[in-house]
């Protein structure tokens, strides 16, 4: 018999369908005529025993039994999902074959992995143990899927570095919640101090991104802007670069804070010749945004509809999952293979056909002049792996509304624009020199609308472009050109302190997270996959800042509570800054691609424990008196007292 373990029941039932008929259904499994069996996870079958399954005594907190470092790490059955873990033992010890089809990431090899090695399969059996990854939950592609099993062994790196990441999350979220927590009680604070890897430095961008708002002070800058014209009476504008001598002027993004200065530039270049020392004007084409991946779905679906990355989240499992839409959601890649550039044509006349659900973006869909022959640069097989870019299926549906029909469009417009021309434009600078004095004029002339035919875009105030330089058509010019400049004037600006912070923003520097590190020489080194957390996991840390009191939210605005701002005071830099989450999630990135070593992970992190909990004995939050809540857990029927579950503690 060949057992195909599957992560969830939803995946299950689509490799079953796919085998062959008549199907005997169990219960918790489906076998096939040939004798196949399909049975499944539940999610995680298994978890992290808690401190006291080590040490009864680890039941009371106390700073003596910290660090709490298992020598022999030990997971537990979870109870609610038990029986399906007992269907699971009885059919592998049947199996003569497995075939692991978790999801494609490295959770969901970690899932199914744990599972085969709970069950004590070893020898023979786990060597020839295969890897089915299936992406697309229609029928012809779990098909294919079938058809390119390829060997679990490959992907031990990946297991490997799930595993590491589990288990340095519970160290340091177990050991140091603990720590704190306890100190809080002696200050006063009324629960539990939640300290994670990932939720408690992003918590600290936003207590830092609140205190620099809440410090800023608005200061005046001037702008001075010529107005020019032609022998011909053809006029533009531009504005004013204060050259090095004013550099005492100037703030640290070189604007203009004297107004007796700018006063004194306008009124020595009205009136006076000017001419075009300097004119540049290239042919610039702009290629298509690549397919999505979660991150950069959530981001744009928060921009443009204000939707929360878990409610993305949320609509792309229903999606892949009950509609089977859109292939896998938790994907952190966005290039595609080629084996899918052949399905375009049916794919493109899926998309058509839902777009009707679509609104004005469906609209916009149907009218675009597509090649289908046009191979963009997301077609990439050297930038796949186990999965690929977010992408519509071949499936039409008859049943689309609402955010569904929303994120949907989104996907599926993306995945379009890859078969449109690219946009195109003359880029324009002109340098003009009006009494010694530079000015810059910038235009963009559009050549060919391209992709972004299908993108709708708001209309930016003062038509400024997005560093903020206005936009305007310009006369015919030539180097050397004399031109007149007319009447100056000097516009008066005030400075604006940062934004305060959205899921869209909070999304980004997640997966952007090598711009918010301090340490420079730690910020050359991450690349640009690198971020806190991963795709599966950044809505439900963001969500988890919410609902233990953390943070706060007012309509898009997102803001840190009195608790999280007593927290991360409490805490040391390198517990509230992203430097040593970065460097972790870059070491986990080395261990799944096979170029680095579970211990090399794990080693240091026991060892700055230690250090991490004798520094904690010197702290006591006394912002956080009179706070907290006993618990962040609901209360169990009956009138008991509630637990602090350290598994959904340790993100």
């Amino acid at each position: 018999m060949r057992l195909f373990i599957a992560e969830k029941p939803s995946l299950g039932r689509a490799i079953a369908e796919v085998l062959p008929k008549p199907h005997k259904k169990g219960d918790g499994y489906i076998s096939a005529a040939n004798g196949d069996t399909v049975s499944w996870c539940i999610g995680h079958l298994l978890e992290q025993q808690q401190p006291e399954a080590y040490d009864p005594a680890f039941k009371k907190w106390s700073h003596e039994h910290l660090p709490i470092i298992p020598q022999q790490w030990q997971l537990g059955v979870k109870k609610q999902t038990a029986k399906q873990l007992g269907v699971l033992r009885k059919l592998v010890k049947q199996a003569e074959q497995l075939v692991h089809a978790g999801d494609p990431d490295r959770e969901g090899q970690l899932l199914v992995d744990e599972v085969i090695n709970f069950l004590g399969v070893t020898g023979a059996k786990k060597n020839t143990i295969q890897r089915c990854l299936i992406s697309d939950l229609n029928p012809s592609a779990v098909k294919q899927s079938l058809s390119n099993l390829r060997s679990n062994r490959e992907f031990i790196p990946l297991s490997t570095s799930a595993l590491a990441r589990s288990r340095a999350d519970w160290l340091y979220g177990i050991n140091l919640t603990r720590a704190y927590t306890l100190q809080g009680q002696k200050a006063g604070y009324n629960g539990v101090l939640s300290v994670g890897r990932v939720q408690t430095p992003l918590l600290g961008l936003v207590v830092r991104r609140d205190k620099a708002i809440a410090d800023f002070v608005s200061k005046a800058f001037y702008e001075v802007w010529a107005s020019l014209e032609t022998d011909q009476g053809q006029g533009f504008k531009a504005k004013w670069q204060p050259s090095e001598q004013c550099a005492k002027f100037l703030d640290e993004q070189g604007r203009n804070l004297s107004e007796a200065l700018a006063q004194n530039v306008a009124k020595r270049v009205s009136g006076q010749p000017a001419q075009v020392k300097n004119l540049k004007r290239e042919h610039k084409k702009q290629a298509p945004p690549l397919p999505y991946n979660l991150s950069s779905l959530q981001i744009d679906a928060s921009k443009a509809f204000g939707m929360s990355a878990q409610q993305v989240l949320d609509i792309c499992q229903g999606l892949y999952e009950r509609h089977k839409l859109i292939t896998y959601p938790r994907s952190d890649c966005r290039y595609l293979p080629m084996s899918h550039f052949v399905q375009a044509k049916e794919v493109h006349a899926a998309v058509m056909a839902n777009s009707q659900h679509l609104g004005s973006q469906g609209k916009l869909l149907s009218q675009a002049q597509v090649d289908l022959s046009r191979q963009s640069k997301a077609w990439n097989d050297k930038k796949v792996d186990a999965h690929h870019g977010i992408i519509p299926t071949q499936k039409v549906s008859n049943n689309l509304s609402g955010n569904d029909a929303k994120v949907y469009g989104l996907i599926c417009r993306n995945y379009v624009a890859q078969f449109l021309a690219h946009h195109e434009f003359y880029g324009v600078r002109v340098e003009v020199e009006i009494a010694s004095g530079l000015f810059v004029a910038v235009a963009k002339e559009l050549i060919a609308e391209g992709w972004k035919c299908i993108f709708v875009r708001a209309l930016k105030a003062n038509n400024q472009d997005d560093k903020g330089e206005v936009q305007q058509l310009l006369p015919h010019l030539e180097n050397g050109q004399a031109l007149k400049s007319l009447q100056a004037e000097v516009l008066e600006k005030q400075t604006s302190p940062p934004k305060a912070y959205t899921d869209a923003s909070l999304l980004a520097a997640m997966t952007g997270i090598s711009s918010h590190v301090s340490d420079p020489q730690l910020r050359k080194i991450l690349r640009e996959t690198d971020g806190l957390g991963t795709e599966a996991t950044r809505a439900g840390i963001i969500e988890l800042l919410f609902s233990r009191g953390f943070l706060s939210r007012s309509g898009k605005t997102i803001t840190a509570t009195v608790t999280g701002r007593g927290l991360i005071e409490a805490l040391p830099d390198v517990a509230t800054y992203p430097d040593m989450t970065a460097r972790w999630e870059s070491e986990l990135s080395a261990i799944s691609e096979g170029r680095s070593q579970y211990k090399k992970l794990m080693g240091p992190l026991e060892a700055q424990l230690k250090d991490l909990v004798i520094q904690s004995l010197s702290v006591l939050p006394q912002g956080l008196s009179g706070l907290g809540k006993k618990s962040f857990a609901k209360k169990r029927k009956g009138g008991g007292k509630p637990k602090y579950t350290a598994k959904k503690q340790t993100s």
